[in-house]
């Protein structure tokens, strides 16, 4: 075994060999597998291992057709049959929101070149002949779907990986991960020690355990699941074809042929937990007893849609563990805190994804960032408080409504409160609607009524004319917004320029008091993040950023060492933080300070150090919403003073608190881009319009990756749209995110965010398209259907700025 490594994989399921094989396609041969048991141990080798494309992401859905078309290329390199059965798929939408995410997964498809259409009954009976297709509202077709055999597919990776010269070590436990001084890791095994660059915690039902020699928690969780095969079915016996599966996910189960049979699994609301404790060591290839009374009602929809079921015998019965995160999607990345440390766990459609997310992986790894955004699925989105209860909770909900469809702003409550902040009760007795942003419980909307609840669709909801009145109260009088949830760090000392202009694009402001907006440059010379620095003093910076990217930005912070006698804190949990804008937001204001808000003495993306009703405050002349506001930061302990003392004197110029849905709303109205959505290392600064913030002229981290994106041409531009007012109220649905554009029926783009703007009377998205520029018609499939939209010269809501800068 080799003493030292680039890397060192730990796991040999379908995940740890594909991130073993993508590696060594990017060329890093110098790398090694440890594995404890045999390949595929664990959840690998019971899977039912069903792959398909699409997917309400539009990153998943390219990783997806990505892992696809890899298996039989992966037959032909390596000569190792994955065992790939392509016979289609079958998508049935019994309800009317279910037909609205097919019709829009459809339009996704045709834009990006998947095949995924409709087709009629007749069609479908022919393709199916077995299926009862009584009560479908809608039926999708994918001709690529189907399923693999778990453990060909993991031979292959693993032949592909050591035919460009990796090793694996199987029977190899792994008993300790040593972080060096120098960066490096040593790994502990039984049979010597690797010392490596890279330690990738793939290890599957072991990831929790892999993590703590680490000194890691994990938020992962075991479940049972099960699935059963029937005996031969007469019916199937005699067809010379094979059947496609079903993907009948109002009824809550997965069905596919099996030999001669079916293959029927469920995710039962009656879950069950496995190993909470820890996953046993001496665990393999192992099952649990039967327990089939789990999941009868979802066999019974099964048996309703395709009657032979219940006439076929049980040949076996596989009921094996799972393991989750709080949201069901993978732990991906290296983790902050650490250097050289990357995790990949979690991944509950593994055979759909064991491709795409080798080879992003890899792509972390050996190029230093992935060419999709992989922002959603980070292992830095979770921190010490997704502790144990809170993931217990949210992957009970997360398995029993496995099947359930994930709507546009939906929260779910299971696991909360997790983090709340002293004014979480006052705003709760205001009526407000939380939603959860790294944790932390933050006003969504207020509902006239305390206790009111989300309702969940495509169409518009409850919460969409009470937002609406919250817009039109902020732009005709002021409101008041929680903006707790914003990252903020604190940087001081002799070195803080110098660092601040070494890590960020922009040149920092010179005059204490004065604020700059400013991107952080990825690796590709993409927008990494976008940031407001404010110069506190001589010495001392302040940095506002998103605080759902927190830990993800942590990476780039610690990429350049700070100079010496120079601090740098977060101060997110310390400091919290409002909008006050509108207006006559100044007059409000004024009541509480003496300082003057006078535009002369404080003018637009100017700061101060001013007392508020009594409380020490840093107000910042910005705001979000595009209009005349301040965002005024106070300690902790503080805000409930500050709190009521806003709503206080905004009830005498007829203001108050706005959530931060009517904050979507007013930022899509001036076409401001946010992180996360318009924003990310995907995007190029001359295509979300922030070159002029990158300043060429001296150097910061990842200059000479910028250099070579701005001087090419843009290939595709960040547009604001508005949506015809007969097709919008049609629909009774506004764009949201991730709907196609199209222009005479050919793909240009895609939307990133989408509101109506209630004070502009239009509905409006944020996309980027290419090919196309202002005054073109285009049609946005919203709810996958056309929707004429035009493109906007400029944004409709004060497009000359007088309002903020008043």
């Amino acid at each position: 075994m080799r003493s030292h490594a680039q890397a060192v994989v730990i796991g040999g399921g379908v995940i740890g060999c594909s991130i073993l094989y993508h590696l060594t396609k990017l060329g890093w041969t110098d790398v090694v597998l440890l594995e404890r048991d045999e390949l595929t141990s664990g959840s690998t080798w019971h899977a039912a291992a069903n792959i398909h494309g699409l997917h309400d992401n539009t990153n998943i859905s390219r990783i997806q057709h990505y892992t696809m078309t890899l298996y039989k290329e992966l037959e032909a390199e390596t000569g190792q049959g994955c065992g790939v059965f392509q016979p289609g798929s079958l998508y049935l939408a019994q309800t009317e929101a279910r037909e609205h995410q097919l019709r829009l997964q459809a339009a996704k498809a045709k834009l990006y070149g998947m095949n995924f259409h409709e087709v009629s009954r007749d069609e479908a009976e022919r393709l199916h002949p077995l299926v009862d297709f009584t009560g479908i509202r809608c039926i999708m077709w994918e001709p690529d779907g189907g399923n693999v055999d778990p453990s060909g597919v993991t031979a292959a990776y693993a032949a592909g990986a050591r035919a460009r010269g990796a090793e694996i070590h199987r029977f190899t436990p792994v008993t300790a991960t040593e972080a060096q001084p120098d960066g490096t890791w040593i790994v502990r095994t039984p049979k010597g020690d690797i010392r490596t660059d890279w330690v990738i915690n793939a290890a599957g039902l072991w990831g929790r355990e892999v993590a703590a020699l680490a000194g890691l928690t994990l938020p992962l969780q075991p479940t049972e699941h099960q699935y059963f095969v029937t005996e031969t079915i007469p019916e199937i016996a005699a067809l010379d074809r094979r059947l496609p599966s079903v993907a009948d996910r109002d009824g809550e189960y997965y069905l596919r042929q099996e030999g001669q049979g079916l293959l029927v699994g469920a995710y039962e609301r009656d879950m069950r937990f496995w190993a909470e404790e820890g996953t046993p060591l001496d665990f393999a290839h192992d099952l649990f007893p039967d327990d089939l009374e789990r999941i009868e009602e979802n066999m019974m929809r099964a048996i309703d849609r395709v009657p032979v079921v219940g006439r076929a015998g049980i040949k076996r019965v596989i009921n094996g563990p799972m393991i989750w995160s709080p949201d069901a999607n993978v732990l991906f990345g290296p983790v902050p805190e650490l250097t050289g440390y990357f995790c990949c766990n979690g991944i509950i459609p593994g055979f759909s994804q064991s491709g795409g997310m080798g080879l992003m992986a890899a792509q972390w790894i050996v190029e230093g960032e992935t060419r999709y955004d992989m922002f959603a699925w980070d292992v830095a989105r979770f921190g010490g408080w997704a502790d144990k209860g809170f993931t217990k909770a949210r992957v009970q909900d997360a398995y029993a409504h496995r099947f359930s469809i994930h709507f546009p702003n939906e929260e779910r409550a299971a696991g909360r409160p997790a983090r709340t902040r002293p004014v979480y009760g006052m705003q709760k007795g205001m009526g407000a609607v939380f939603g959860l942003n790294s944790g932390w419980e933050h006003p969504l909307w207020f509902a006239e009524t305390p206790g009111t609840e989300d309702t969940n669709g495509f169409t518009r909801q409850n919460w969409w004319g009470p937002v609406g009145e919250e817009c039109k109260m902020l732009r005709d009088r002021a409101g008041i917004i929680d903006i707790s949830n914003f990252a903020k760090y604190r940087v001081a000392g002799a070195g803080a320029e110098d660092w601040l202009n070494a890590l960020f694009a922009n040149r920092m402001p010179k005059a204490v008091g004065r604020s700059c907006l400013t991107p952080l440059i990825g690796k590709r010379g993409g927008i990494a993040g976008d940031f407001t620095v404010t110069r506190l003093g001589d010495a001392e910076f302040w940095i506002i950023g998103s605080g759902m990217a927190e830990g993800y930005h942590q990476r780039f912070f610690k990429a350049l060492p700070l100079p010496g006698g120079t601090v740098f804190e977060t101060k997110t949990e310390a400091i919290c933080g409002f909008n006050v804008a509108g207006p006559r937001s100044r007059e409000m204001l004024q009541r509480l300070t003496n300082a003057s808000l006078a535009t002369a003495d404080f003018p637009f993306m100017a700061s101060r150090r001013i007392e508020l009703a009594g409380v020490d405050c840093l107000a910042l002349r910005v705001s979000f919403t595009g209009d005349l506001g301040w965002e005024l930061h106070c300690a902790a302990e503080d805000q409930a003073r500050l709190y009521s003392a806003l709503i206080e004197a905004g009830r005498a110029v007829g203001a108050g608190p706005v959530g931060s849905r009517a904050l979507m709303s007013l930022r899509i109205e001036k076409g401001y881009g946010s992180w996360g959505r318009e924003y990310s290392p995907e995007y190029w600064p001359q295509e979300v319009g922030l070159e002029r913030l990158v300043k060429l002229d001296k150097e910061f981290l990842n200059k000479g990756a910028v250099e070579t994106t701005l001087a090419n041409p843009a290939r595709e531009q960040l547009v604001l749209l508005a949506l015809e007012e007969a097709d919008v109220a049609a629909s009774d649905a506004d764009a949201t995110g991730g709907e196609p554009i199209f222009r005479g029926g050919v793909g240009i783009g895609r939307v990133t965010s989408g509101a109506y703007g209630y004070s502009v009377g239009q509905s409006l998205a944020l996309g980027y398209v290419r090919g196309a520029g202002p005054g073109d018609a285009v049609e946005v499939m919203v709810l996958g259907r056309p929707h004429r939209a035009r493109i906007l010269a400029e944004p409709p809501f004060d497009p000359a700025g007088a309002r903020l800068r008043a």
